[in-house]
C-alpha cells in the first residue's frame, strides 16, 4: 500500500482558507485539550500541515507525524521547525503505519477518521504500534444526533462531499469504530463546533481518550 494520497486542490484550500478559518473559530482550545495530558513518544496520524504542533506539551519527548498528502506534508515539515517538541514528519497512511510494533506511548487522531479509507484497519494499526499501556487521543467530527441532519450528511457522503473535501465523510460514527476496534474509551466529550445559527454537516465533534486493547 502506497504511503501517498494526493489531494492537491484540497490541500491548498485547507492550508490557505479552511485551516485558518477553524483557528479563528477557536479550534486551538480543543487542540490544547486533545494534547494536554500527553507524555513520552507520540505518533500523530494524519498531521496535515502541522497545526497541532504548537500545542504539544513539553512532557512529550518525540512526535512522529504521519501525513500521506505530499503538499500538506511539505507544509508540516516547515511547521515542525517551530514546534516546542521534537517533531519528525514522515510519509505514511493510517492503514499501514511505517513503524514497528509497540513503538509509541500514545497516538493522536485529529480530524482524521473521517477521511481514512478503512477505519477498522487504521485502528488495528494504531493498536499495533502502541505500547501495552498506550492511549489513543482523538478529536473528530461525527454523525449528527439530529435525524434530519444525519440524512443530509449521508446524502453528501454518497455524492459530492468526499470529492471536495479530500475523502472526508461527515456521517461516520467514529466513537463506535474506536470501541469496535477493542479500545476502551475513558473520556468522551460531544459538542458542536463551530457554533453557528445554521447547522453544518461537519459540526458535531467528539473529543476524548481511549486505552489500547489488551
Amino acid at each position: 500500500m502506497s504511503g501517498t494520497i494526493k489531494h492537491p486542490v484540497f490541500a491548498r484550500i485547507y492550508a490557505r482558507y479552511a485551516g485558518p478559518a477553524l483557528e479563528r473559530a477557536g479550534i486551538g482550545a480543543h487542540r490544547d485539550r486533545l494534547l494536554a495530558t500527553l507524555t513520552g513518544e507520540v505518533i500523530e496520524i494524519g498531521a496535515g500541515n502541522g497545526l497541532n504542533f504548537p500545542h504539544y506539551p513539553t512532557s512529550v519527548t518525540r512526535v512522529a507525524a504521519v501525513e500521506p498528502e505530499p503538499d500538506l506534508r511539505t507544509l508540516a515539515k516547515h511547521a515542525a521547525h517551530a514546534a516546542p517538541v521534537p517533531v519528525e514528519v514522515v510519509e505514511g497512511r493510517a492503514e499501514a503505519l511505517p513503524f514497528p510494533d509497540g513503538s509509541f506511548d500514545a497516538a493522536v487522531l485529529c480530524l482524521v477518521l473521517c477521511s481514512v479509507a478503512h477505519q477498522d484497519i487504521a485502528l488495528q494499526e494504531i493498536s499495533r504500534i502502541l505500547r501495552p499501556n498506550g492511549t489513543l487521543h482523538f478529536f473528530e467530527h461525527v454523525r449528527s444526533d439530529s435525524a434530519a441532519l444525519s440524512r443530509v450528511q449521508r446524502a453528501l457522503d454518497a455524492t459530492i462531499w468526499p470529492l471536495l473535501a479530500g475523502g472526508c465523510h461527515t456521517a461516520r460514527d467514529s466513537a463506535a469504530a474506536i470501541t469496535t476496534a477493542g479500545f476502551t474509551i475513558t473520556e468522551l466529550d460531544r459538542f458542536e463546533f463551530p457554533a453557528t445559527r445554521i447547522p453544518m454537516p461537519a459540526q458535531t465533534h467528539i473529543l476524548g481518550t481511549a486505552n489500547r486493547p489488551t
